[in-house]
């Protein structure tokens, strides 16, 4: 390489800012400067030789390969790699992505079933409001709490599905808490002998006012409640003689007296139909049978209009 230069003649300094450089290193450093872009163009595009010699009695080969070449064999290499070790980890995650979409298929699947079984109930509870006897659709019905994809519309669904069935519940548990409140039927088996209302007094004679039934029947003869409630009462009064009150709720309460005997105690749970006493004349009566009341809110009622139907 030939480092002779032709140096311009004339001004011998120049000023560049606060110092004074000579004329002829501005020129020899933009010369160099040229000089080795040109020298590094010319080292990419020199072929570098790559011989293989084989292990048989062959003829070895010579490839022939630019610098510049080389250079970009090894980033498509090192790009390769990249994108290998990328692939290897997307598929030690694999395993973990095959747990989840069969989790989330399992959950899809639960949500398809509870709607399902929603609808099913909802469908059972419109087939029995069909149903002609109210009374014994309350006695049957439980009211007990049971469980291509579009996540928000099944949401939607499923919300919409229960809020309908839970409506429903609601209802019926609402009719069926006021059907096992109220009396219904006789408290045992036997002949009216005296009815609500005003009557001849059995011992003065009188027209007096009568505040229940009176229902005739052999001595013994059960007495069963007439509605599940609590006992609040269970005990002897002067006129009533062995006496039975029950709250059953809503409103509603009931009384049996001249009882033989008495079977329950103040504070216990009966249900409808369990005897809770035997017919006999005790306190003021004149013969064996059972003065049955009804009240409501807190009133006497006429109890003829709860024991129509039977029990």
């Amino acid at each position: 390489m030939d480092w002779r230069l032709n140096l311009p003649t004339g001004k011998t300094w120049i000023n560049q800012g606060a110092y004074r450089v000579p004329r002829g290193i501005i020129a020899l450093h933009r010369f160099m400067q040229k000089d080795l872009i040109h020298f590094l163009f010319k080292k990419t595009l020199t072929p570098i030789t790559i011989m293989v010699i084989p292990h048989e009695n062959l003829k070895s080969l010579n490839l022939k390969i630019p610098f510049l070449g080389i250079l970009l064999l090894l980033l498509v290499l090192a790009m390769g790699a990249i994108q290998t070790c990328r692939l290897v980890a997307d598929g030690l995650r694999y395993p973990s992505l095959v747990k989840k979409v069969n989790f989330l298929n399992e959950i899809f699947s639960e949500w398809n079933s509870t709607i399902t079984s929603l609808k099913e109930t909802e469908r059972d509870f419109r087939r029995v409001f069909s149903l002609k006897s109210k009374h014994k659709v309350l006695e049957e019905t439980d009211t007990s709490y049971s469980g291509d994809i579009d996540i928000q519309n099944l949401m939607d669904e499923l919300q919409r599905t229960v809020q309908r069935v839970d409506e429903i519940k609601g209802y019926l548990r609402v009719q069926k808490n006021l059907y096992l409140s109220t009396p219904r039927g006789f408290p045992l088996e036997g002949h009216i002998s005296s009815h609500y209302g005003d009557r001849d007094n059995p011992f003065t004679g009188e027209r007096t006012f009568h505040s229940g039934m009176d229902i005739s029947a052999p001595l013994g003869t059960p007495i069963r409640t007439t509605a599940d409630g609590v006992v609040s009462y269970s005990g002897w009064t002067q006129s009533g003689g062995h006496l039975v009150v029950i709250e059953h709720g809503c409103g509603f309460s009931t009384v049996y007296a001249h009882n033989k005997e008495n079977t329950v105690k103040i504070g216990q749970k009966v249900r409808r139909g369990e005897v809770i006493g035997h017919v006999g004349s005790s306190g003021k009566a004149t013969g064996p049978h059972v003065h049955y009341e009804v009240w409501e809110k807190g009133k006497r009622t006429n109890p003829e209009k709860f024991v129509q139907g039977g029990s």
